[in-house]
């Protein structure tokens, strides 16, 4: 139980990604009182997700349960209810379970997929920012490969064995290498009517590269890996529709049964909880201090806030830059608790890019420092690792993830969901009361 005392400043977090638990930690010796609100009872390894979604790993390897996070912290209430608005004059965040009072509130609610407008697209081609995402992913993969077997039609055995990938960002680029080993080695020996090898993985980007974020050489290794393993890459190429049978391009339309989006996300509502300004993405800009403007003791950390950076970039959405964040804003709460001074700016200190290509090749960007190929995919094994929140996951997922190396084996090939007699080629269910998070 949290220890709650009325005389005591009360910090609001609305999140509990990577900024909003380092907001929470940094706040660990403050006399306040923290109230963390998610909709979710845990905490989400986003940067692993993907290996979720291609049977690498089960949901409980990359979650953890917020309250087992915090059962140490006595300063740390958790609320599982869906924040609906905030009152910023009565300083109040309403939310499905009634209100919850503030004095300084932590906005980290993070960002959503977006489809450009086409939010009907969604249930042709999921996402990957959820655990429900993940696994509804893994179950189109599989479920198109036991639906080719079964099929006594040549094509539509190719439309099973066909699989769409549509952005080359790290999370486009990770989904298509990780499928194409799936099929050229873990279930190579699992199928007997069909060649799991024959399967295509195509990735499509509409820029003029893969991983924009990434130096130019390490964009063209990226892309060389993938093409080493079968994938079909690409760029220049706009996606004009998305449906049940297929992708259509400007000149060619790709029959698949299972499409995997990578695009593009946004921020949803928090301009409209704060009556904020916002960017085209849904970002709120904010102050040096992380502050959002006319509103000092609101701060938006993470995916959700426009921090600039340099050379007209902003700060990346990524897990160092939020926990940065959250840190920072923490530790400035808990000066400006303590009547101390607290002036310095919010400064981004960018530690590289990261991503991986399959079991032996992966790119890593430090600066001066650039890595590619096996070394790199190592860097990034032992960096993901490491930065697992609890406390014996670390160790189980790295034996998982060694054995898995060592055997071409998938440890996670449940397809859970619909039935599979069901006669639907890859559109997404609705979330069910056992399925919804």
């Amino acid at each position: 139980m949290s220890q709650v005392t009325p005389s005591r400043p009360k910090v609001v977090i609305i999140g509990a990604g990577f900024g909003g638990l380092a907001a929470a930690r940094a706040l660990k010796n403050a006399p306040v009182d923290i109230q963390i609100i998610d909709r979710r009872n845990y905490h989400l390894f986003q940067p692993l997700l993907y290996q979720v979604a291609t049977a690498d790993l089960s949901p409980a390897d990359v979650a953890w349960p917020i309250r087992g996070i915090f059962s140490g912290q006595k300063n740390v209430s958790v609320a599982l209810t869906e924040v609906r608005d905030v009152d910023t004059n009565a300083q109040h965040v309403i939310t499905g379970e009634g209100t919850f009072a503030y004095d300084h509130l932590i906005v980290a609610s993070g960002a959503h997929h977006s489809y450009f407008g086409r939010d009907d697209w969604e249930q042709h081609a999921p996402g990957l920012k959820r655990i429900i995402d993940a696994t509804e992913i893994r179950k189109q993969v599989l479920m198109a490969f036991e639906r080719a077997e079964i099929s006594n039609s040549e094509a539509e055995q190719q439309r099973q064995l066909t699989f769409v990938v549509v952005g080359g960002g790290p999370t486009g680029v990770e989904m298509a290498g990780a499928i194409a080993e799936l099929a050229n080695h873990a279930l190579a020996a699992d199928f007997h009517r069909i060649n799991s090898r024959d399967a295509r993985v195509i990735l499509i980007e509409a820029s003029d590269r893969l991983l924009r974020a990434f130096p130019e050489n390490l964009s063209a290794k990226a892309q060389t890996s993938l093409e080493k393993l079968g994938v079909d890459v690409r760029l220049n190429t706009m996606v004009e529709d998305i449906t049940d049978q297929g992708v259509q391009l400007p000149d060619q339309f790709i029959p698949s049964a299972c499409k995997v989006w990578g695009a593009g996300v946004a921020v949803k509502d928090v301009g409209r909880w704060l009556d904020a300004a916002t960017d085209r993405t849904g970002r709120v800009p904010v102050n040096p201090d992380l502050s959002v403007p006319d509103a000092p003791n609101i701060y938006v950390i993470g995916d959700a806030a426009q921090v600039p950076w340099k050379d007209g970039l902003d700060v990346p959405g990524i897990a160092p830059a939020a926990k940065q964040g959250g840190k920072y804003v923490g530790q400035r709460i808990a000066a400006l608790v303590a009547g101390k001074p607290h002036d310095t700016p919010f400064r981004y200190k960018h530690a590289g890019n990261l991503a991986t290509i399959g079991r032996h090749a992966a790119v890593i960007d430090f600066g001066r420092i650039q890595l590619s190929g096996f070394v790199a995919w190592w860097l990034w094994g032992v960096a993901h690792i490491y930065f697992l929140i609890g406390v014996r996951n670390p160790v189980f997922v790295a034996l998982n993830w060694f054995w898995s190396y060592l055997t071409f084996s998938k440890g996670a090939r449940l397809i859970t969901g619909l039935s599979p007699t069901r006669t639907g080629h890859g559109s997404r269910p609705k979330p069910t009361a056992q399925a919804a998070e």
